[in-house]
């Protein structure tokens, strides 16, 4: 079938250029980001008030698309605020820390709790629920806090956010700009995922054991480490507030009922928004409970406190993130939404149009296609977010995959794997700031030791992903 381009879909190709351009020379791309609307806008209504009504209402289409995602993980952020206060955070890692009786131990078992905990809490206060405790065992049985920080910034903000399988705000952004549902990429990036975290960190816990032997990594005991890193989280004034026996309790129900949470999902079908409504409902109750037995007479105003330091979190990590998403929601029907009715009858959506159009005159295969969408998903990921730039990887996915013929699902996690992998936290020397603090490494030697085995990750997952297009 073909496809008559008019000057809107080389409008929208023009300013897709101008945000990688953008986001290779590390600039941001807000801007950009509404003068594209604006230009579409003006372009499609002819009408200088309708343009700029259009700018503001694509922002509020954006939030309303990711208020729920916004909202899940201001709730997880307050909640792990009041879990690491009252030490129910250490009262629930204490088990696994007797563990610990290896530098191997200490390197996957850290990682692996760090990837579990992620997956439910978020990364970055899944950092310091694991960190301040874990980090001096790790230590006393001879693992580097170098190896501590690398484990927990692979398995969490590489393996745990590049899928983001409970609470699905990665899916939620790409699968949006990709035309697909949540299910449909979560389901794709499994295999995807897991090849990416298996090779990345084997490769890179065999690189650490062997300059541990070559003696090229320093062995610190613990009066080595910054007393501030280790200890911050025994200073908090509600540590003795809750007897033992009761944080020990609540240590051990608030897991059961995220395990509860993820049962149900099966059970009921519950996918995408539900999922994530679950999920976040429940962190909200264990929350309140929590701070009413902390802050006793005073839990009532505590309870709206950590909401809102929960929500400042929240926004600081999307601010960014609303105006890439609400240009990128004008290629499929976040146009319609906004500007109305516009597009030619023939149309199926800018992106659409532009990938049938690229079909009939590029010879794509799924070869050109997946090593692309790594690369876009890295550029993507140079500014150090991990998010901000997902949905063009998306909306590169659906263009590309409209070309092959096939694999939608699988380049679109292969571009958010790619984009996450590099700036959510592993790469990127800025974003790995909340790992390297509570390690007390500096965060370029951090990015250096995650840098070849991330770049082997990337290449196999690209290959693996060839093939299941």
């Amino acid at each position: 079938m073909g496809i008559e381009l008019n000057i809107l879909h080389w409008v929208y190709l023009i300013f897709i250029l101008i945000i990688m351009v953008l986001m290779i020379m590390r600039r941001d791309t807000t801007l950009a980001c509404i003068l594209g609307i604006f230009a579409l806008g003006i372009l499609s209504t002819n009408s200088l008030t309708q343009s700029v009504i259009g700018v503001f209402g694509s922002l509020v289409y954006a939030i309303k698309e990711l208020m729920g995602t916004i909202l899940i993980i201001s709730i997880i952020v307050g909640m792990s605020r009041i879990l690491t206060k009252t030490g129910i955070n250490e009262v629930m890692i204490e088990p696994v820390a007797k563990l610990i009786k290896t530098p191997t131990l200490a390197y996957w078992i850290i990682g692996i709790l760090m990837m579990i905990i992620s997956w439910f809490f978020w990364p970055s206060p899944a950092v310091a629920l694991v960190g301040a405790v874990l980090l001096p065992v790790a230590i006393n049985v001879g693992l580097p806090a170098i190896g501590v920080a690398m484990a927990m910034n692979l398995f969490g903000h590489g393996i745990a956010l590049s899928g983001d399988f409970v609470i699905q705000g990665a899916p939620k952004l790409t699968a949006d700009a990709a035309g697909l549902s949540v299910s449909e990429v979560t389901s794709a990036s499994v295999p995807l995922v897991f090849t990416m975290g298996i090779i990345t960190t084997v490769t890179a816990f065999w690189l650490l054991k062997r300059d541990l032997k070559k003696g090229n990594i320093k062995i610190e005991s613990n009066n080595d480490i910054d007393e501030k890193t280790t200890s911050t989280s025994n200073k908090k004034d509600l540590k003795n507030v809750l007897k033992y026996k009761t944080k020990k309790i609540l240590a051990l129900l608030i897991p059961i009922l995220f395990l509860l949470d993820v049962v149900t999902m099966y059970v009921a079908n519950l996918q995408g928004g539900e999922a994530t409504a679950l999920v976040g409902g429940t962190a909200v109750f264990i929350l309140m409970l929590i701070t009413l037995m902390a802050h006793k007479n005073k839990g009532l105003e505590e309870i709206t406190k950590y909401f809102i330091k929960g929500l400042q979190f929240g926004v600081r990590i999307f601010g960014p993130v609303i105006p890439i998403a609400a240009f990128f929601y004008m290629g499929d029907m976040g146009f319609v939404s906004v500007f109305g009715e516009v597009l030619p009858s023939s149309s199926q959506g800018l992106v659409n149009d532009l990938g049938i159009a690229l079909a009939q005159v590029v010879p794509l295969n799924e070869a050109i296609g997946s090593i692309t969408l790594t690369i876009v998903g890295a550029i993507t990921g140079l500014d150090g977010s991990g998010f901000s730039g997902i949905s063009l990887a998306g909306s590169v996915a659906r263009l590309f995959s409209t070309a092959i013929g096939s694999g939608t699902a699988t380049l679109t996690a292969l571009g958010q794997i790619a984009a996450i992998w590099v700036g959510g936290g592993t790469l990127v020397p800025w974003a790995l700031i909340p790992a390297a603090a509570i390690c007390g490494v500096d965060p370029f030697d951090l990015a250096r030791r995650n840098l070849i085995p991330v770049i082997i990750g990337l290449i196999v997952t690209t290959i693996v992903a060839i093939f299941l297009i």
